[in-house]
């Protein structure tokens, strides 16, 4: 039986599985405790489980011990996961121990060490990925010691790469004291594989060149000179990053762990760095918008601002994930930026923080309500309708959604907010992808009453999500939009991530308004159009025309 991991949702409707092989249950050797004869990784889970076996902890008296701090922690773990927080092995994971995730092997090292009591050890040998002073530190040297786990090179142990199965099933037997059984794969088999459960997925054909690239990894692993120089792991995403480079699309990205971890946290409320939403035209980093009381708001930046160089140092041309870390950087540091606006080139330094966003933000002028959406994150998928509601049962005589500088996000946010305004079953969005089309509509009937007049403020920071829903109130005739023409982003990406925590950004369909009008390349054309300055036109026309409305 195989046994399916977490999968992530962001833009489009689509299901990652990572195949996993569950353990057999009861027996006391390792290659019972951990078989993974067919198995691609090993997870957290199923290691902790080997490991609390091969120890010979108690699980039977566990019931007691609150695990509430953990979510979703399923039935068949809960005995070692409680065995394991109580004798504080779990630490290093947080509270969401994705137990589906794969394990590196500097996390089962610290695992097993902190599990079992075993005494901390300083390593023989320098290790260029182990810091000193650390937990792992300690961790490493004991697994050495114990015969846990053979390094990877004499300078290298490997902390963070996954665990392999025939070194799990080492680990299980070195901690039993039986001698490891031998594992048989060839080394091909030997890179994750993942199923992508997509409705329409076609047949996966044989990668273009891959035996290619096959025997250049095997050349650099036989014969090449430098082997101290050969990161496998950089290596390996070097290559996924080229890859999706090599297709053109400033929305389809891989993103390395960290990438992907700033990004879900973006996704979530919270950016660090300067406060910018970016994308990469023509393969120049270029501002969606600064967020609101952020740093590069503070800096003076603008939407349509080009980043040519940071701290002096070029970033045209060398892919959107490492551009973006360039910028990027711990909180309270400053960075220098070349910008380009509209063809004057100078500088602008700015110092960086750490930018949680609010995404909703409503308040007042009279008997209107200025209903502002700074991004569509999780925040408004889950908290605006609340809020809505509340808002109606003040009775306003109209009702202003400010989507300007709104850089987008989540499909669904925005299906949420057009249902505030229209009837149940309202069309909000044309989706075509490359075997299908669809019809995206409201799944909740209005939280403000239909006769209430709105109205949509957008300008040229307005992307993406945010033209999704000026496009559909616009169409079907519920709104009046002022302000600038929208920023023109019209594609759907979904995000495929990885058990090692990478992702893929990858556009996968377009979409149009209810009406088939496109918006990629275009954006929104106000009903009336009204430009930005310092007195705040845009809010001051919306107000007088829903004064007057009714």
């Amino acid at each position: 039986m195989t046994r399916f991991s977490r999968f992530h949702r962001i833009t489009a409707l689509c299901s990652v599985f990572f195949l996993l092989v569950p353990l057999a249950a009861q027996a006391m050797s390792a290659a019972q405790l951990l078989p993974v004869q067919n198995s691609t990784i090993v997870s957290r889970g199923d290691f902790l489980r080997a490991a609390v076996k091969a120890l010979q902890f108690d699980v039977n008296d566990t019931d007691d011990v609150d695990l509430s701090q953990y979510p979703r922690v399923s039935r068949g773990y809960q005995p070692y996961v409680a065995v394991a927080h109580e004798r504080g092995a779990l630490r290093m994971f947080g509270d969401n121990l994705q137990l589906g995730r794969g394990i590196s092997r500097g996390e089962a090292v610290q695992l097993v060490r902190v599990l079992g009591d075993f005494e901390a050890v300083s390593p023989s040998s320098n290790y260029r990925d182990v810091r000193r002073g650390t937990a792992a530190e300690g961790a490493v040297g004991a697994a050495v010691e114990e015969g846990w786990l053979t390094p990877l090179r004499d300078d290298l142990f490997g902390v963070n790469r996954l665990l392999q199965p025939r070194d799990a099933v080492q680990f299980i037997a070195a901690l039993l004291g039986e001698e490891a059984p031998v594992v048989r794969e060839e080394r091909e088999n030997q890179v994750q594989k993942i199923t992508i459960d997509l409705e329409t997925q076609p047949a996966t054909s044989a990668f273009p060149k891959g035996a290619i690239l096959q025997t250049l990894w095997q050349l650099i692993e036989r014969t090449y000179l430098y082997q101290d120089r050969v990161d496998e792991e950089d290596l390996a995403y070097d290559a996924a990053e080229a890859i999706m480079k090599s297709l053109d699309d400033p929305y389809t990205v891989f993103m390395r762990p960290t990438q992907s971890q700033q990004f879900q946290t973006q996704i979530q409320g919270s950016v660090t760095g300067i406060g910018a939403q970016v994308e990469y035209k023509n393969e120049i980093l270029t501002i969606v918008t600064p967020l609101r009381g952020s740093p590069a708001e503070a800096a003076g930046l603008q939407p349509g601002d080009k980043i040519l160089e940071v701290n002096g140092e070029p970033v045209t041309g060398i892919g959107f994930g490492e551009a973006v870390e360039k910028v990027r950087g711990p909180k309270g540091s400053s960075v220098d930026l070349t910008i380009d606006r509209d063809g004057v080139r100078f500088e602008k330094t700015v110092r960086r923080d750490v930018i949680t966003v609010p995404e909703i933000e409503i308040t007042w002028q009279e008997e209107v309500a200025v209903v502002k959406l700074l991004q569509f994150g999780s925040l408004t998928d889950t908290k605006l309708r609340p809020e809505m509601e509340k808002v109606q049962q003040q009775n306003p005589k109209g009702v202003v959604l400010d989507l300007r500088n709104n850089p987008g996000g989540l499909l669904h946010a925005a299906s949420i907010v057009v249902s505030n305004f229209v009837k149940q079953g309202s069309p909000v969005a044309q989706v075509k992808a490359i075997n299908n089309e669809r019809i995206e509509y409201t799944e909740d009937g209005p939280t403000i009453d239909l006769d209430v007049p709105v109205v949509v403020l957008i300008n040229a920071g307005s992307a993406s999500a945010s033209e999704i829903v000026a496009g559909a109130l616009q169409d079907l005739d519920r709104v009046t939009v002022i302000g600038e023409q929208s920023f023109g982003k019209g594609t759907v990406q979904q995000v495929l991530q990885f058990n090692d925590n990478s992702a893929v950004k990858m556009t996968v369909a377009e979409w149009l308004t209810p009406d088939g009008r496109k918006i990629d390349g275009i954006g929104v054309q106000p009903d009336i159009e009204v430009p930005t300055d310092d007195r705040d036109s845009q809010m001051s026309r919306a107000l007088e025309l829903l004064r007057t409305r009714r």
